[in-house]
């Protein structure tokens, strides 16, 4: 179930655009370039991939304070990490960056699909594109699966660098590892 956070005043001209968060950090640059491109931006965090619970909670708690930093409604869906581990099994010893990685994008797209199409936002794109580790034309790939999915780089125009300026300046916690166990160092 989709939880519902402080729906603010939006610019009436603004188009509306859910973004699939992964985590605090990421979703800062993120939000501040969407703003300036004229978007709404509705946050969605949901992210099964994120292991153990302890971690999944804490980015969500780094979230909910750049969401009221920016007043931004935040929407949480709880998907078991169980899914996620059904999804990519086969694919756990996989290096960071392949098979199991375009797996895990392919779930988190479609929750983040989901939760547009039930909430009426024509438009979703990620946060994930903003990490210098990840690579943005596979996740453009998987996400042009997706109806409504609008591919963003968040990495250009200085996004990872910003990114950490801000969550610096916000105190934020900065993860060590993009969330699964397996990518765990």
């Amino acid at each position: 179930m989709i939880a519902q956070h402080s729906l603010p005043c939006y610019n009436s001209f603004a188009m509306k655009i859910l973004l699939h968060c992964c985590c605090g950090p990421c979703s800062t640059a993120s939000i501040e370039r969407l703003l300036s491109e004229g978007w709404e931006p509705v946050l969605c965090y949901d992210n099964p991939n994120i292991a153990p619970e302890a971690e999944r909670s804490l980015r969500l708690e780094n979230l909910k304070r750049v969401a009221e930093k920016y007043s931004l409604p935040l929407l949480t869906n709880t998907t078991p990490h169980s899914v996620w581990l059904e999804k990519i099994r086969g694919f756990e010893a996989e290096p960071e960056g392949g098979r199991r990685c375009e797996l895990c994008y392919e779930l988190n797209l479609a929750l983040a699909a989901a939760a547009a199409e039930a909430l009426g936002i024509e438009h979703f794109t990620t946060t994930l594109t903003v990490s210098r580790f990840k690579n943005s034309a596979q996740i453009f790939k998987v996400g042009s699966e997706f109806p409504g999915f609008t591919p963003i780089d968040f990495k250009k125009k200085d996004g990872f660098n910003r990114s950490v300026l801000i969550s610096r300046e916000m105190g934020l916690y900065r993860q060590t590892y993009c969330g699964c166990e397996f990518s765990k160092s």
